[in-house]
């Protein structure tokens, strides 16, 4: 009998997960795997990239999990500069294109994953694509930025823009300003952060401008200036110009489904790809997609949203694996954890928002504590900041959020276990955690935000 043939179309995260794990459980008789990758690089840390521009860690192999060669010893046909055009979902095959000749080729499957992952968010304007503006999803767009800046005049300015405040802008603005740049973000909300409520926000860009980092809010960008050689040489938001000799994207994503929506694939309201617990694009038995092209279930809102994380592509992967090589494993859903730092200052956020609760239709208590890392007499304490939603009639745990320095961060993770066991911020008071003068005060801070949250429950009831 001949062997099943698997396709995967991407080769980070989901599908490389996706490969190795249905590898571990059939043999190349029974299932034969072809990835395609449009990149030089197969199993990496895209988060790590700011790190790498900021020359905290070295890359890109560091940043590597398994290199294309480690998964074809592994019998995994991985085709690196190849890029999938077309998906023929009837005929049950895919277009491929190697990048390098330009030769296209059909390629059948049995079973097909789409790990596609995500595209960087381009804005239509003047200027966008010149030289010296760098988006920084892959490894070859961090590899583009560092021999960018190395190119530059060293005897020269050195400034740089950061056009939107996101995970990714904070990061980058933080890697930029440690290889001595002069660092402008400019975001047009309000604050900095809208993964945080407004107020919270307020704290991050407070402590963005004490690095010395100028932040500008409110403000839409509407052109970058080059010079005669289509260099960057500023970028212009209205009747401002923030000079610039390096500018990097970081607007965000959205699920790169242009495959999936040409080939009438369902998807959401993000436009990532629908599927089940199994991670089945939904209505087709032999298609599976994870990663940042889909959308996953919110567990505390209730419906799905677009995620855009490598701990879920990597959970995505061992569960579309885990069905293709015969087992049964599913994936339930998130509750939206997400951390971040910029210097010293460590960010996190669990659940929904204020402006999301809204939108979900819950009515909620919101809460905000002022604590420290450790016991206040200890010495290193550091001031830490926590947000805690709560629904109102229930008590029901609906988010927070984190803003503080060392230690302050992974704190989140109590509050992300809650949510997923639908906790009420009563039940939550009566955690066991750990407790040490040198780990945290007697009430750590998000059970002391636990107590005024059942408190506005109650006082409410």
């Amino acid at each position: 009998m001949a062997a099943t043939r698997l396709v995967i179309v991407g080769g980070d995260a989901a599908g490389m997960s996706a490969a190795s794990q249905a590898r571990r459980l059939k043999g190349p008789d029974e299932l034969e795997i072809t990835a395609f990758e449009r990149g030089h690089f197969t199993s990496y840390s895209a988060c790590g990239i700011p790190y790498w521009a900021g020359g905290v860690v070295d890359g890109p192999d560091a940043l590597i999990a398994r290199a294309p060669e480690e998964h074809r010893r592994r019998g995994i046909d991985v085709r690196t500069r190849t890029e999938v055009t077309e998906l023929d979902v009837a005929g049950q095959r895919v277009r491929a294109r190697d990048l390098e000749s330009g030769a296209e080729r059909w390629h059948g499957f049995d079973r097909l994953v789409l790990a596609t992952g995500a595209r960087p968010v381009r804005p239509p304007i003047e200027g966008i694509d010149a030289r010296g503006v760098y988006g920084v999803q892959t490894l070859d767009d961090g590899r583009a930025l560092i021999d960018g800046l190395a190119k530059l005049d060293p005897a020269g300015p050195r400034r740089a823009v950061v056009i939107g405040a996101g995970y990714i802008g904070v990061e980058m603005a933080e890697a930029l300003s440690l290889r001595g740049f002069e660092v402008t973000v400019v975001e047009r909300a309000a604050q900095p952060m809208a993964t945080l409520d407004p107020d919270m926000g307020a704290l991050v860009r407070e402590a963005m401008s004490g690095m010395g980092i100028k932040v500008v809010t409110g403000t839409e960008v509407t052109s970058i200036v080059t010079g005669p050689d289509s260099t960057v040489t500023a970028v212009a938001a209205g009747e401002r110009r923030f000079p610039a000799e390096v500018v990097v994207l970081g607007l965000g994503v959205r699920p790169e489904t242009s495959l999936a929506k040409a080939a009438g694939l369902p998807l959401g309201e993000s436009g990532g790809l629908l599927t089940d617990q199994a991670m089945r694009v939904r209505g087709h038995q032999n298609i599976w997609a994870g990663g940042d092209c889909v959308e996953v279930w919110d567990l505390v809102a209730g419906r799905s949203r677009h995620i855009a994380l490598g701990t879920h592509a990597n959970k995505h992967g061992q569960v579309i694996g885990s069905n293709i090589g015969g087992g049964c494993a599913t994936f339930p859903g998130v509750v939206g954890t997400a951390v971040s730092k910029v210097c010293d200052l460590e960010i996190a956020r669990t659940g929904l928002l204020e402006a999301q609760a809204t939108a979900a239709g819950l009515r909620f208590v919101t809460v905000t504590v002022e604590s420290t890392s450790r016991a206040g007499y200890y010495p290193g304490a550091r001031p830490m900041t926590v947000k805690m939603l709560a629904e109102r009639r229930t008590g029901r745990l609906l988010g927070v959020q984190i803003v503080g320095r060392e230690g302050a961060a992974k704190r989140v993770d109590v509050a992300a276990v809650a949510l997923t066991a639908r906790m009420t911020v009563e039940q939550m008071t009566a955690l066991d955690l750990g407790y040490a003068p040198p780990f945290s005060p007697v009430w750590d801070p998000v059970l002391v935000a636990a107590r005024k949250a059942a408190a506005a429950v109650a006082g409410g009831a």
